[in-house]
């Protein structure tokens, strides 16, 4: 991990990176679909997670034959979610202060996530991080979702840096490997909701990360 202390920048990625709180989108995709009396596969949760929430309403709408709209979807799962964020929803341990130690080196912060503004802002305040960072970029502002770079791209733009000079902070296989195409330095970070592919994440990512307390 050399390399992180000559970065100019760090592009932090949300759900299972900073905030844990992929354990409130299961609760949330179960109560959704079980509201119409459907059982929640067993893929579905792995299938979505790294979608942005379009690909996602279009894709669990067409998967179960869903009669709602898109927009209705996307706003029962804002609506499910909106009180945890902004009351529950905790960073990862150490999280916090590997922030704060950045910020107080100088490091430009941003973040790139597939979440919704409405519902991340509220976790970032409700943390006391919020203002720790100085972009947000989101894949809704982007063509395409986390299968491109596009997100990262958008956030190392608006922190006025280039992807070199910048690292990547992702939970997830997809992020990291969209991440380091985009001429990244990726960190990986470990989440539970992401076992299955941290050999994968650890193989592709420059670094890995087990807990934020190993940066402090």
């Amino acid at each position: 991990m050399e390399k992180l202390k000559n970065i100019k920048g760090a592009i932090f990625d949300l759900d299972g990176t900073l905030l844990d709180s992929m354990q409130v989108w299961d609760e949330i995709d179960e109560k959704f679909l079980s509201l119409r009396g459907l059982t929640l596969p067993n893929d579905y949760i792995e299938t979505v997670r790294t979608m942005e929430f379009k690909t996602a309403a279009q894709y669990t709408k067409d998967r179960f034959g869903l009669s709602e709209p898109i927009d209705a979807i996307i706003q029962e799962w804002k609506e499910l979610a909106s009180l945890a964020y902004a009351k529950e929803i905790r960073l990862k341990p150490y999280a916090k202060e590997y922030i704060m130690k950045l910020h107080k080196q100088g490091i430009l912060l941003g973040v790139a996530t597939s979440s919704a503004k409405e519902l991340f802002m509220p976790a970032l305040q409700n943390n006391q991080i919020a203002h720790l960072f100085s972009v947000f970029a989101t894949t809704g502002e982007t063509a395409h979702g986390k299968d491109f770079p596009d997100v990262y791209h958008l956030a190392a733009k608006r922190l006025g840096i280039s992807p070199a000079c910048a690292a990547v902070f992702e939970d997830t296989l997809l992020g990291i490997t969209s991440a380091k195409r985009g001429g990244f330095y990726t960190v990986g970070v470990y989440d539970k909701t992401s076992e299955q592919e941290k050999d994968l994440i650890m193989q592709k990512a420059d670094a890995y990360l087990f807990s934020f307390s190993s940066l402090l």
